[in-house]
This record gives C-alpha cells, sequence and structure tokens, in this order.
C-alpha cells in the first residue's frame, strides 16, 4: 500500500466557542463559523479568535459559504442553502440542491460558481450559481466527505473519518496533493494565506499551508 501522506504542521489555531463545529467561510475580513448542536453562526476575529457577532440559525447541518452578500448555511431536511444575512441573522431565502437529499457536505463560491462535495459516492460538484444546476462532476477519493473550499485555482476538500486533505484540479479532477492532518476535519475555507479547517474534537479551527497539502 502507499505510504500516507506526512501530517501537516499546524501554523495557528483558534478555539470554537460550541461543542459541536460544522461550517467555516471567509468574508475577507472575518472567519464565520457554524455549530449545528448550537444552532449559530459566529463572526470570529481571525488574529485574536473573539466572537464578535452570533446569530441564530437552527437549521444548520454542514458546511458555509459566503456569496459575496449572503451566508449560505447548509441546512435543513433535506439539505439545500439557507441564505442568511450577516449582519441581522434574518433568513433572507433558500436555494434548493436537487436532487433533494442528504448528501451535501461541503461548499464554497469559486470564479465559476458553486463547488459541492457530497457523499455516498463521493463527488465533486460545480454547480452554477444562484441557478443551481449542475455543470461539472468529478469523483473523488474518500468515505466520508465533509468540509470544501476554494484555494488559489484549486479545490480542497475534507474527509472527516480518514482525517485527510485533498486537493483537486477542477477541470480534470486529478488529485494534486494530500496531507493528514490533527483531529477530525470538517468545515474549511481559505483566506488567500492559509487553509483554514475546523477540528471536529479538538473544537478549534486550525490553519495549515496550502503547500503543505501540495507536498512542496
Amino acid at each position: 500500500m502507499p505510504a500516507r501522506p506526512a501530517e501537516a504542521e499546524i501554523r495557528r489555531t483558534l478555539p470554537l466557542p460550541g461543542t459541536y463545529p460544522c461550517g467555516l467561510t471567509w468574508d475577507h475580513a472575518t472567519l464565520w463559523h457554524s455549530d449545528q448542536l448550537a444552532g449559530e453562526i459566529y463572526a470570529i476575529d481571525p488574529l485574536t479568535g473573539t466572537v464578535s457577532r452570533t446569530l441564530r440559525c437552527p437549521t444548520v447541518r454542514a458546511d458555509l459559504a459566503f456569496d459575496g452578500e449572503w451566508l449560505c448555511q447548509v441546512g435543513m431536511r433535506p439539505k439545500r442553502l439557507v441564505l442568511v444575512d450577516r449582519r441581522t441573522g434574518e433568513q433572507a431565502g433558500l436555494r434548493q440542491v436537487l436532487p433533494a437529499n442528504g448528501r451535501l457536505t461541503g461548499i464554497e463560491l469559486g470564479p465559476d460558481g458553486m463547488w459541492m462535495c457530497l457523499r455516498g459516492p463521493t463527488v465533486l460538484q460545480l454547480r452554477d450559481y444562484p441557478a443551481m444546476t449542475l455543470l461539472r462532476e468529478h469523483p473523488v477519493a474518500g468515505s466520508e466527505p465533509s468540509g470544501l473550499t476554494w484555494a488559489d485555482g484549486m479545490v480542497l476538500h475534507a474527509d472527516l473519518v480518514e482525517r485527510r486533505i485533498r486537493a483537486t484540479d477542477p477541470a480534470t479532477g486529478t488529485e494534486l496533493g494530500s496531507v493528514d492532518v490533527p483531529g477530525n476535519p470538517t468545515g474549511m475555507t481559505w483566506d488567500g494565506t492559509h487553509v483554514w479547517y475546523c477540528d471536529f474534537p479538538g473544537r478549534r479551527i486550525c490553519a495549515l499551508r496550502l503547500d503543505d497539502i501540495l507536498g512542496r
């Protein structure tokens, strides 16, 4: 069997306020994090870890994204996108993800639309946003995909059980690199410098370098 990739070096950590970390995204100034058990979304200062705002969102089920205007929370049953006003916490609308089911685990906006990770089987999908029509799909490795983000022209997705983050070429679906990480990763985001992920058992968010995932 091929050797497992070396475990990534964690560059920074920040504590999380809840006990069931799900989503994570970046709005170019603030880290936003959602917790399923608390049913809340938090604005977190990326330097200090201070929670500056708490929004009620009882339908949280998985990852979180930012579309430039609204927070997009994977929520409800079956799963769909719940649009949340990051200033007031008010629900601004819903976007269906068809076919309706519980497979969706990770989301993030890229330059060509919204990237999604689905389980059973594990695939990456590119969908038009906001229409949500399917544009592209790649089968990828991993049995329990969790968070997803777009970073420097690549799609990254995490596997909760394997404790691994993988980078994928968005055009071809080719795996570009992977690395094991401490803890069990869920939501992910990219702030332009670091890849951040939620460590579920550690109740923290961890930052690593993109180069660590790519092995360079």
